[in-house]
């Protein structure tokens, strides 16, 4: 009885300090502008959460609340199940400095019976436990995750590059990839394309990675391509995605990538690798001031003056460091965080350990994106890569 008393008592203190509100005086407030956070766990919110709400467990909100709202001022409003953990979550927001502070009275519940708006929830119990730590982060969350699993990404190219990229693409849960590549398994690929095998030699690279990724996270789609990109076929290979990763080892597949991605208005994410050196940017079309591929490469150099790997050799770690710069600046697009590299050419010094960044301006007199560029067709871009090969 004693410990009854007590609880009210305490409930009676918060709320003396705490404001509670309605559900639809919540709502209102979130779509004034406050921030509205659910603060129940994952499996809680797998159910569904209030559409547009920070999902920040309670256990982890004052480790986190200040790299997703750093403002003490913001009006925040915190929910949760029944209206009580959100009742401590705001006393501890409270003690941090925050100052204008509610919690919405009857929780989760109250917001239903409100038939306020309610986004399905991102997360089942297994994409809870696999994405755990990566929905931690307010810049990602339930709702990150959620547009991870709805995006659709190309990657051609199952090699140097494309390898690291796909599998963390796939582990981050990127629902949908096209992966296109005519190529097979040999084994003096195995010292850096990791996501193939040894018992997978003479194996189409595209099937070899499809079992990779399959075994990595059987919750993706996985499309392989068992084809070379051409001008023939670029177009349909692409369309229809959000983001295209050049793990291409050739100029003419990237040229036709640069004008497909422009064509379609795709942003496509460039890495190359040279023996120890490497460099990567993005490329996106849908941005008025982005270059293009060919603001940097206006023509192809010939093949003396950029070997293959295979002519010149490369450190196998070397593309592994740039397909995860490539999988990252994808990751980022898609949830629309950090500054993507628009604008800048990341350069990898691997004997000097030491990153550079060049500034690249979009070129007024590029043949593919100036003032008087004209498009004369993929056809006519295979054979200008193969008059400099």
């Amino acid at each position: 009885m004693n410990e009854g008393l007590d609880r009210e008592r305490w409930l009676s203190d918060l709320r003396s300090r705490i404001a509670e509100i309605p559900a639809d005086a919540a709502h209102a407030r979130q779509r004034a502008g406050a921030l509205l956070i659910d603060v129940r766990e994952d499996n809680e919110r797998a159910s569904g959460t209030p559409l547009g709400a920070l999902g920040l467990s309670r256990g982890f909100l004052e480790l986190r609340i200040e790299q997703a709202e750093p403002d003490r001022d913001r009006d925040i409003v915190v929910l949760c199940g029944s209206g009580q953990r959100s009742l401590l979550a705001a006393e501890a927001l409270q003690r941090m400095g925050y100052r204008r502070l509610a919690s919405v009275a009857g929780g989760m519940g109250a917001w239903k019976t409100a038939g306020l708006p309610i986004m399905a929830g991102a997360l089942d119990a297994d994409a809870a436990e696999r994405y755990s730590r990566q929905v931690l982060l307010p810049q990602v969350g339930d709702a990150g995750q959620a547009r991870l699993s709805d995006a659709r990404m190309v990657v051609v190219g199952a090699g140097g590059l494309g390898a690291p990229a796909l599998l963390y693409l796939a582990a981050a849960g990127v629902g949908h990839v096209t992966l296109v590549d005519d190529d097979q398994v040999e084994r003096s690929n195995l010292h850096r394309q990791v996501i193939h095998a040894d018992a997978r030699v003479g194996m189409s690279k595209a099937e070899s990675a499809r079992m990779t990724l399959a075994a990595l996270n059987p919750r993706i789609a996985v499309h392989p391509v068992v084809e070379r990109l051409r001008a023939d076929n670029v177009e349909a290979l692409i369309r229809d995605h959000d983001v295209v990763i050049d793990g291409a080892d050739n100029f003419a597949t990237r040229y036709l990538l640069a004008a497909a991605t422009r064509r379609l208005g795709i942003p496509m994410i460039y890495a190359a690798i040279e023996r120890f050196t490497g460099q990567a940017s993005v490329f996106d079309p849908r941005l008025d001031e982005s270059p293009c591929y060919r603001c940097l490469f206006p023509e192809p150099p010939s093949a003396a003056d950029a070997p293959n790997c295979a002519e010149a050799g490369v450190l196998g770690v070397l593309p592994g460091i740039l397909g995860l710069v490539q999988a990252t600046e994808a990751i980022k697009l898609v949830l629309g965080i950090g500054q993507p590299l628009v604008g800048r050419l990341l350069t990898y010094d691997a004997l000097a350990m030491r990153f550079r960044e060049l500034t690249l301006r979009r070129d007024p007199k590029c043949p593919g994106c100036g003032a008087n560029a004209r498009f004369e067709g993929y056809v006519d871009l295979e054979r200008m890569c193969a008059a400099a090969g």
